[in-house]
């Protein structure tokens, strides 16, 4: 296969994967609840650093409406909630919020790849032991 023709195929599936609807559908759940945050810091620091996939209030980026990108934007934004959802606190049966502090004290949230299109999301080592703290206090402490 020559150059052209696969510079063609790369285009015509880009340009094809645009229609697959994946991801592209922006519009964010009714907030049933919300938390009583022990702090409108720690309030302030989950909304930096989690609130996008962790809450029924997610700001959808630009290159959220790009696919493939929108497929991965939409799976973090569905497992995230999955797992911790403060804007379902009471309702939604699997919202592991006593593992929020400990997720971020191992590193395991923000993921990484997060920090590509929002540094702001980075917490220095102060803002963590704020949120973790903050988180504990809200949520309670995962038994161990």
């Amino acid at each position: 296969m020559n150059l052209k023709v696969l510079s063609i195929a790369v285009v015509v599936t880009a340009v094809a994967i645009q229609f697959i609807p994946y991801g592209k559908e922006h519009t964010n759940p009714p907030v049933v609840s919300s938390p009583l945050w022990d702090s409108p810091r720690t309030q302030e620091l989950f909304n930096r650093a989690c609130a996008d996939c962790h809450s029924n209030q997610t700001k959808y980026p630009w290159y959220s409406n790009i696919a493939p990108i929108s497929w991965l934007v939409m799976h973090d934004i569905e497992e995230g909630r999955e797992k911790l959802n403060v804007s379902m606190l009471g309702v939604q049966k699997k919202n592991k919020v006593k593992d929020a502090a400990d997720e971020v004290k191992e590193g395991e949230m923000p993921i990484p790849p997060y920090f590509i299109a929002h540094p702001e999301a980075r917490l220095s080592d102060t803002e963590k032991q704020e949120l973790i703290s903050g988180l504990e206090k809200t949520f309670g402490k995962e038994e161990k």
